[in-house]
């Protein structure tokens, strides 16, 4: 038998609700009150047929309008091409914060790279720029890969610089931003060379200046991957207030802390060791949590369980495993991640994608 339970007016709303023991809410109570968390699962697969989506960025909070972005939107950038080729893929796409979620092939692009294999190393700039890394392939195997560089993308979804260099640019595979506006030092892990390294840069409405270049760590193992092309040191995570880098090296399996990352003058090898546990499984991207943990994205390319398959594992900066997070029921679906620290309280603030799915999750989640 089907019911039907629509309301001929708010006075029938109001009296439905009586009648069922609930008193009207206003709207923001509603929202306070909910049970459902807030939440957004769309495709990242835009009309080319990019997938493998690798990085996500928050936009932040002070981005200037007048362009394509909005603080609280999610990009995400594309590994894969079409033919699921590694090392090939050339799209960031953009999930917008109040936008409609995007069914398979009409995520929008916000930005189509003349460079491939758009890498989990994405950030935003709150003066109003998107960075951007590459390590391409031509035929999607070890065999042909590349350095790549670091691009600069303005709000537009115009390139207004291409940073190369073979040394410190060596494969960036992520990135972490330390942002004060005016100038930045932005962290950048380098999967061909096994190097994290810190870029000082100046921030003008012209972009990003780099004005000094250090190699502030090193001696991670870097070794190909049948299944993740490359494994090297990933993610990076950076605590301004004790000047220390969390470091999320794939193939040691093992979360390190470099101390001194935003003065350091020279490599401190790999750090310290921050979390070594049986929970990592091949950890990929890193990010602070708003309260104050660190989240890592399993990629199951070590030490991998089918019980415990794409996991996000939240862990103490001292080391504690706190809480895991199944990003998929299979396994190799965790990589990019991102959140937003006390930003737009009511806004969504945790998101990852699923490599397996194609497919980006945004939630809503209390400290």
């Amino acid at each position: 038998m089907k019911m039907d339970f629509r309301l001929a007016s708010p006075c029938n709303a109001a009296a439905l609700a009586a009648a069922v023991g609930f008193s009207m809410l206003a709207p923001a109570a509603q929202a306070e009150e909910a049970f459902l968390p807030k939440a957004v699962n769309s495709s990242t697969i835009p009309a080319n047929g990019d997938v493998n989506p690798y990085g996500v960025a928050f936009v932040p909070a002070g981005f200037p309008s007048g362009g394509e972005l909005a603080p609280g939107d999610v990009l995400v950038s594309n590994f894969n091409n079409g033919d699921n080729l590694q090392g090939t893929g050339t799209t960031i796409v953009l999930q917008a914060a109040h936008g409609p979620i995007a069914p398979p092939g009409t995520a929008v692009t916000f930005f189509a790279s003349p460079l491939a294999g758009l890498s989990t190393a994405l950030g935003v700039l709150k003066e109003g720029f998107v960075l951007v890394g590459n390590v391409p392939t031509t035929d999607g195997t070890i065999a042909t890969i590349g350095a790549g560089a670091l691009q600069v993308i303005d709000r537009h979804g115009k390139v207004t610089a291409t940073w190369k260099d073979p040394v410190f640019l060596d494969g960036p595979w992520d990135l972490a931003i330390d942002d004060h506006g005016a100038w930045a030092r932005i962290f950048v892990s380098n999967v061909l060379n096994a190097t994290v390294v810190r870029l000082d840069v100046a921030v003008s409405s012209a972009g990003p200046r780099i004005e000094n270049k250090t190699v502030i760590a090193d001696g991670y193992t870097h070794v190909p991957n049948a299944a993740a092309l490359i494994l090297g040191p990933t993610g990076l995570a950076f605590d301004a207030d004790s000047d220390t880098l969390y470091v999320a090296s794939t193939a040691d399996n093992v979360i390190y802390s470099v101390a001194h990352a935003g003065r350091r003058t020279g490599a401190a090898g790999r750090g310290s060791v921050a979390f070594s546990n049986s929970h990592l499984r091949g950890p990929l991207a890193l990010r602070f949590a708003p309260n104050g943990h660190l989240i890592a994205a399993n990629g199951d390319a070590v030490n991998a369980d089918v019980l415990h398959p794409s996991e996000l594992v939240e862990f103490t900066r001292w080391g504690e495993y706190v809480r895991e997070f199944n990003v998929d029921a299979n396994q190799g679906g965790a990589f990019g991640l991102d959140t937003r620290q006390g930003e737009d309280e009511g806004g969504l603030n945790l998101a990852a994608v699923d490599d397996v799915t194609n497919n980006l999750l945004v939630i809503r989640r209390r400290p």
